[in-house]
């Protein structure tokens, strides 16, 4: 007996949960002709813009059915997983009803590949190509491209779509040989570099001042499982600060390992500790606003990071000798190491400094978290480590007590930018 539609939902729906790479950051315009939908306003949160809305996105795939055998993937083809398929009308359908009901903002479209890479890209495609021109719908729209597609279909996909993406799936080719053999990084990377290409091409066409179609304009992410192979953090981080200097990718995510039912026996029992995720985030943002490079996050010594204490503290600490900062002083690149100090807030410093010298004071209206911050500073009016830091015992000081209530604090300061 032929699935019902809300039969289905709940199984793709519920499918799309290990795809972590749905956030809708980036995209900001109004679509031309548009007559619903926009990128722009509040609603049920499922993910946040940079400036702090939330934005909620339909999620879902259009099929759990999957050729591929990946064996960290609920949906691989020996997976005796529930199936289910939406055609591309199907899933119009419920964007538009969940659309006009106030409950979404956009729509998050990935898929398991059926019968061949270009079949399932073309069904992507046609879902968002009918949204955006046969009912004028200017929301937001995420697209994941399918590694070895065609390069007219990734030509075609980013002209409706407001972000691309192609997961890396695993952080290293041998990964992806123990687990994933049917995919290979050469494969994966080149749907990036097209991606890419094209992104330029149209920037650039605008820019000389041809009337060209905006390509992807939310640009293009990916997502990599950790905590399935034994590959240390040094690696992962190291595949990450090459996507994003190859690719420009606006976001890479990290989704950790979940253990499924009949999991090959390669696979580990259980998930690596959350806080796992939450460090490898954070150590991405030191990469790509921070100015900090992989060998001075982890290096051979400590390929992983500390499950402890945050990355750019750790560094710090390993790092006395260049604290205190004096805040009335330092360069901009020595405050953004400075732990508790984000970019915003550094900037707030700078210009404030220019009229007047800063105090304790200042700085807590800057809500900086000086519990973190104050042993590694003066101000104008505090100079408590004059005799160093050595003596302090600030890693027992500055560990947390409470590792879930680290993670329920990780939330505000995503939003702040302070790391």
């Amino acid at each position: 007996m032929p699935l019902q539609l809300e039969e289905k939902l709940t199984i793709l729906a519920d499918a799309a949960k290990y795809d972590a790479s749905c956030a809708s950051s980036g995209s900001k315009m109004k679509r031309a002709g548009a007559r619903i939908g926009s990128t722009e306003g509040m609603g049920i949160c499922h993910s946040f813009t940079p400036d702090g809305r939330c934005v909620s996105l339909l999620k879902i795939l259009l099929t759990n059915y999957c050729i591929y055998d990946c064996q960290f993937c609920v949906n691989r083809v020996s997976s005796d997983t529930q199936r289910a398929r939406f055609t591309p009308q199907e899933v119009v359908k419920l964007t538009l009803d969940f659309y006009r009901r106030n409950y979404i903002e956009g729509l998050f479209l990935s898929s398991g590949i059926i019968g061949d890479s270009d079949s399932t890209m073309q069904e992507l495609i046609t879902v968002a190509k009918t949204l955006r021109t046969e009912h004028g719908f200017g929301g937001y729209i995420h697209l994941k491209t399918i590694p070895g597609c065609s390069e007219a279909l990734i030509d075609e996909a980013g002209l409706w779509a407001d972000r691309l993406s192609v997961n890396i799936e695993l952080p290293t080719q041998a990964d992806l040989k123990q687990l994933a053999p049917e995919k290979d990084r050469p494969t994966i990377e080149s749907a990036m570099a097209s991606v890419k290409q094209r992104v330029d091409d149209s920037k650039e066409e605008r820019r000389r001042g041809f009337r060209a179609p905006k390509y992807a304009p939310a640009g293009q992410s990916t997502q990599m499982v950790v905590g399935a192979t034994e590959t240390p953090d040094r690696e992962i981080l190291k595949t990450t600060d090459s996507l994003y200097g190859q690719h420009r990718l606006r976001r890479v995510y990290y989704s950790a390992y979940s253990p499924h039912q009949h999991a090959d026996a390669r696979l580990p029992g259980k998930s690596p500790e959350l806080l796992r995720e939450h460090r490898l985030y954070q150590a991405d943002w030191l990469l790509r606003f921070y100015g900090f490079d992989v060998d001075e996050i982890v290096d051979d010594e400590q390929p992983n990071l500390s499950l402890e204490i945050d990355p750019k503290t750790a560094w710090a600490l390993r790092h006395r000798d260049r604290f205190p900062v004096d805040v009335n002083k330092a360069p901009r690149e020595m405050l953004l190491r400075v732990p508790g100090f984000g970019t915003k807030s550094v900037d707030r410093m700078i210009s404030s400094r220019r009229f007047r010298s800063l105090r304790l004071a200042d700085l807590k209206r800057l809500r900086i978290p000086m519990k973190k911050a104050a042993p590694f500073i003066t101000t104008a009016d505090s100079n408590p480590h004059v005799r160093g830091l050595d003596g302090l015992n600030l890693e027992a000081k500055l560990k947390p007590r409470d590792r879930q209530l680290e993670l329920f604090a990780a939330g505000g300061s995503a939003l702040t930018g302070q790391v």
